[in-house]
């Protein structure tokens, strides 16, 4: 059984800054992850078993405070998305399709 915390702040705000890279991060993750175990529960009745259980053992009974948990014991990760180029690539791709739909149009070349 995990063991009980000594304070209200645990884990600290100083180790969760450090896994990821702004307090706006930690927010956004934990309140994503906070969602998703909130769903587990809510859906556990259910049989449906689509969503991933908390990660850690807890004595706290809010899905905010699990969330953090999992933070803090590196189970839950974040992935900074580069959106420009995956911009980029997806028009380059779009192009490379228009070239090859042009292509097929054109039909053999006949020499």
């Amino acid at each position: 059984m995990a063991e009980r915390r000594a304070s209200l702040m645990t884990p600290k705000l100083e180790e969760l800054t450090g896994k990821v890279d702004s307090k706006f991060t930690l927010v956004t993750l934990s309140a994503m992850r906070a969602r998703e175990i909130n769903d587990y529960y809510g859906t556990l009745s259910e049989g449906l078993g689509r969503i991933v259980p908390p990660q850690v053992t807890s004595v706290s009974r809010k899905s905010l405070s699990i969330a953090l948990e999992e933070i803090e014991a590196g189970k839950i990760e974040f992935e900074r998305i580069d959106f420009e180029a995956e911009e980029a690539a997806a028009a380059a791709a779009a192009e490379a399709d228009a070239a090859a739909k042009a292509a097929a149009a054109e039909g053999p070349a006949t020499a």
